[in-house]
């Protein structure tokens, strides 16, 4: 969280859409927190994208482009062994595939299909954010519940902001019990 990942996403497929490759960027349905039909940057950049609940969908929807993106991956729907076929159905096909997500959940846990993405990919960059209580690199994502470290036993998935999650390092994060 707030290390950047959409801003990257954003400067990658500006230069994409400069180089005139036909290129598609994809959003989680999930993810409303902006705008339901861009892919926005906390900072405020944004570019059009396809709402996708799948990646059936962003397989769909491919067809004629060269490069395709899809933000905040973690929130797709599918199973991760279906999310890691398609990325590389995508790639066998000759297409150029960004990616952005988180790696780990709000229990430091990693996500299964980034996990295997990143193991997977020709290239990976992994961002931080800073960490908001001592300012080291932040590798966790803490989520709060009224100010408290959420308890282990809560959903993985719960879309939200500053107002939910608090970037911090391995020192300050505070284990889910």
């Amino acid at each position: 969280m707030f290390s950047g990942k959409t801003e990257e996403l954003i400067r990658r497929m500006r230069q994409v859409q400069i180089a005139r490759q036909h290129c598609r960027i994809f959003t989680p349905r999930l993810d409303t927190r902006y705008t339901s039909s861009q892919v926005a940057s906390h900072s405020g950049a944004r570019l059009e994208a396809v709402p996708v609940s799948s990646i059936k969908e962003v397989i769909a929807g491919a067809e004629g482009v060269q490069v395709i993106a899809i933000d905040e991956l973690h929130f797709l729907e599918d199973r991760p062994e279906e999310i890691v076929a398609g990325c590389q159905e995508l790639a066998d096909r000759g297409l150029r595939v960004l990616v952005a997500g988180l790696d780990q959940n709000y229990r430091a846990e990693p996500f299964p299909a980034m996990a295997q993405l990143m193991a997977l990919a020709e290239q990976v960059d992994k961002l931080y954010a800073i960490c908001v209580r001592c300012g080291a690199y932040a590798t966790r994502s803490q989520r709060l519940i009224d100010g408290h470290p959420a308890p282990a036993n809560a959903p993985t998935i719960v879309v939200g902001g500053l107002d939910l999650y608090e970037a911090r390092c391995r020192a300050c994060y505070e284990v889910a019990v």
